[in-house]
């Protein structure tokens, strides 16, 4: 009985401490990114009364040969207002084993923006660019190999 008590309250304990996105969606891309290819993704209807955190999920094979990610991003309210970042993410160890999670296809979820309000009405949007170059070269990487997929995440912030 002890067993079965402990087991069900590690379990609610466990999921009250788990967040739940509110959204989530991907863009799958054809195993590489092209540095002119802009992702975008429009926001859900969002309570302005609430505050939100903001996810970029990058799925990424072992054909990616960086250990660092450059991205661009901008957020385009309703009113035309328009804030842009430029992002640095670390995919890999300095051994060179992934940071994320899965088997063949490694998945990170990556800060974007923290404790965000929405309080505009109409959509939102979000667009990613990637930024990478190579060392001693202006140009931009052409063609990223190795990136699958792009997401976006939204979970709302409960720590007020």
């Amino acid at each position: 009985m002890n067993k079965i008590v402990t087991t069900l309250l590690l379990c609610i304990i466990l999921w009250g401490c788990t967040s739940e996105s509110i959204s989530h969606q991907y863009k799958s891309l054809p195993g590489h990114w092209d540095k002119d290819e802009i992702v975008k993704f429009s926001l859900p209807q969002l309570d302005s009364l609430k505050s939100y955190d903001i996810f970029i999920h990058i799925r990424n094979t072992n054909d990616y040969k960086y250990s660092n990610l450059f991205l661009i991003s901008d957020i385009q309210f309703p009113n035309g207002k328009v804030i842009t970042d430029t992002l640095e993410y670390e995919m890999a160890r300095p051994d060179g084993s992934w940071l994320g999670s899965g088997g063949s296809i490694k998945e990170s979820k990556l800060w974007f923006k923290e404790n965000i309000r929405f309080f505009e009405e109409g959509t939102y949007t979000v667009s990613i660019q990637h930024a990478m170059r190579n060392i001693d070269n202006i140009e931009g990487v052409k063609l990223l190999e190795g990136i699958t997929d792009v997401g976006l995440s939204i979970e709302e912030n409960t720590n007020r």
